[in-house]
Formats: structure tokens, sequence, C-alpha cells
């Protein structure tokens, strides 16, 4: 399949640069499996849903990935993007500015921390704290939170808070979940008293979910990898659920990838490790019934991804309702409501 499917205009007005006041203040598109469509709020869900069904979150939380820095021979600015620690002194990370670095180059972070270029592979450099300086100490000195590169200004005291999850608790991800910021204390308790069932598993999203698949046939693409973890106490709660004939409801893409790749042999089984599974039209969904997420960029593998769960077409139409409809986009934006189709995994 040609990837110009999955192209769409956006007008910058429509992107998100604001949370808005509430939470779950945002737009809710409904989308049934017939294609109906329904425009609410966040705080609409508990209607949506039936007692017994499970939403499953991602609990990761984001942590002060940014750095601003200056080339030790030179002073030329550079901007890291800590991707993923490797050890106390090490880790891999995007590494931007005018004129590439080197391998053995060392760069200076605002409050002196020396790091050395050690190599690169792929889009990743590896960086070496020098002086037994270790990254955590750098990061909560000199880091800053990683907001999208669509969100146009610096961050700011209140997205400290907003561009996180009430229930984030493990630190690991460059970017949010942004399903899940839709959610207060005061929607999570109005869900359990309804008698919606909610668990928890945790992928640790990289700054690859912000890069368009460049291959024009999408088949051709390499999904980056992502740490992740699925316990045994989530097992048993999506199994219970669907001997109960409820539905497991996939709070964003992570969520949906998460639970996908732990079902790779046909049921879901506890995992703990690296996932690089790509979905797209075609895919046979396991575990996920129903999924709650954003709008997604165009030409991205989490638009794909929707499309492979509800069916291109359908998602084309829902994308038309959002842009005259005047919804809000990307991750401060507002989302929608999608039932898997089922008639894309019959065989």
């Amino acid at each position: 399949m040609l990837l110009e499917n999955f192209e769409y205009d956006l007008p910058k007005e429509l992107i998100a640069q604001e949370p808005l006041q509430g939470r779950s203040d945002s737009r809710l598109l409904s989308v049934t499996r017939e294609g109906l469509l329904t425009d609410k709020h966040v705080r609409d869900l508990p209607g949506l849903l039936e007692p017994g069904d499970l939403l499953v979150f991602n609990d990761t939380r984001v942590f002060k990935a940014r750095l601003s820095a200056v080339k030790a021979d030179s002073g030329g600015r550079v901007e890291i993007v800590v991707e993923r620690l490797l050890g106390p002194s090490s880790c891999l990370a995007i590494i931007r500015s005018s004129n590439p670095v080197r391998d053995g180059s060392e760069l200076l972070t605002s409050s002196g921390y020396r790091l050395q270029v050690q190599s690169r592979t792929s889009d990743f450099y590896q960086l070496i704290a020098l002086a037994g300086a270790v990254f955590d100490k750098i990061l909560s000195s000199d880091g800053s939170l990683p907001l999208p590169p669509y969100i146009r200004r610096q961050p700011n005291l209140q997205d400290y808070d907003r561009y996180q999850t009430v229930f984030a608790a493990e630190s690991g991800a460059v970017a949010a979940p942004t399903a899940g910021l839709h959610f207060d204390v005061g929607l999570m308790d109005r869900l359990e008293a309804a008698g919606v069932k909610i668990d928890f598993l945790t992928l640790h999203v990289g700054s690859g979910t912000f890069q368009p698949v460049r291959s024009k046939v999408i088949e051709d693409h390499r999904m980056h990898k992502e740490w992740l973890k699925v316990d045994e106490v989530l097992v048993s709660a999506v199994n219970r659920t669907r001997r109960n004939g409820n539905r497991v409801v996939g709070v964003g893409t992570t969520v949906v990838r998460g639970l996908e790749t732990a079902s790779q042999n046909g049921q879901l089984v506890p995992f703990e490790g690296e996932t690089d599974l790509y979905i797209y039209p075609g895919y046979r969904f396991q575990t996920v019934d129903a999924l709650l997420t954003n709008f997604h960029l165009p030409r991205s593998s989490l638009l794909i991804m929707v499309s492979a769960f509800s069916g291109v077409e359908r998602i084309r139409e829902v994308y038309e309702h959002a842009l005259k409809q005047r919804y809000r986009f990307f991750s401060y934006g507002d989302c929608m409501f999608l039932n898997r189709a089922e008639h894309l995994n019959e065989v």
C-alpha cells in the first residue's frame, strides 16, 4: 500500500499548542463499528463503556530528556535529546546541530558537564559523560521537558504537570502517551464507580514516534525499538475480561502496540523487552477491541496503525470530519474512540 494514502492537509492553527484548562474537557469523536460519528467530550467516556470493560493505560513517565549544549572546540550550539540510558554514564541520543558532530568530539552542557560523542548508529549517537558524571544528575540539573517538535515554544511550568499522565510511574519516555493525558482523577473515579476495570502496562515512548514514514510503500518501513513490560497481573485481567464477554480498550497506540506485541504467539503472555512491532493494514489484531487515541501526524506509523484498526476509508472519513469540525490535533489536542472493524480480521 502506498504512503500517499495516509496524507492529509492540516491547517497549522489546528495543532494544539497548549493544553485545555481541564484534562477531560477535550473533545472526543465517537466512531461506531457501523461508522456513525458523534461529537462528544472525554468526560462522556463512561457512557461509551460497559461494566466489566477493561481500560488499559501506559504508565510510563516522561523524563527531562532535552539538553542544550555547545561544541567544546567551536562553541556551536547543539540540542541533545536523550533517547535511552545505557548505563549511569552513557546514553543513546539524537543530536541536532548546524554541522554534524564528529566521533570523539566533546560537548558542554549549560552547567559545564562534559559529554563525549562515541559513535553513531542510524539516527542515534552514543554519548559518554566524562569526569565521573552520571546522566541522572546531568538531566536533573540541566535537562528540560522534551515537548514534541510541533509545539513551537519552550516548556513552561504548566507543561511539567500537563505533559505527564496523572498515573505516570515508570520513568523512561521521551514523549508522553498522549491519549492518557485526557484522564484526571475525577474521571478515573467515575469510570471505576461505573464498573469499568483499569490496568496498566509500561512502554517507554521513544523519539521515533514523531518520525514520518519515508518509504513510498508502507510495508517497507522499519519501526524504531521501544522498551515494553506487560506483567502477569495485566494478562490475568485481560483473560478475565475476555471470559466475561467484555472489551479490552487500549488507551493510546502505545497500549495497542504493547498488548499486540505480547500476543504474537496467538495469546497474551507476560513480556519484558524491546518491541519493534509495526502494525499496518492487513494486521490481525489479537487482543485489543477498542481504542481511544489522539489525532496523528500525516504519513506517520501511528496513523497507519489506526487505519489498520478501523479501516483506511473509515479513518479517512473520521479525519475529514475532525478537520471540518475544527478538532484540535496532536499531543495537546482532542481524541477519538474507535471500535475495531471486525471484518478486517476475517480470513
